[in-house]
């Protein structure tokens, strides 16, 4: 079975996918500055941790990556046909 990847800007699609997955909107602690919003990343169980990375609200996730003109590129499943959290921020 071949892996998918998705494309797409519609927040509803993008956190649907996130909180299906456990997924929690958060920025890269240490990555704001006055004339950045710090590095998105969604936050999944057993990753990076909130060593890393700073929880947001969702609102503030979507005007961040609205206002860096990103779109978000996802995997549905793994090749294996388990499901995947692999995600990409990219530009529009």
């Amino acid at each position: 079975m071949a892996s998918e990847s998705n494309t797409t800007t519609d927040h509803d699609e993008i956190r649907k996918w996130a909180e299906a997955h456990s997924g929690k909107p958060a920025v890269v602690r240490g990555t704001d500055s006055s004339n950045t919003s710090g590095i998105l990343r969604i936050d999944f169980p057993g990753g990076a941790g909130e060593d890393e990375l700073e929880h947001i609200e969702w609102d503030d996730w979507f005007e961040r990556f609205d206002q860096e003109n990103l779109a978000f590129l996802y995997q549905q499943q793994k090749a294996d046909g388990s499901h995947s959290t692999f995600f990409k921020l990219v530009s529009r």
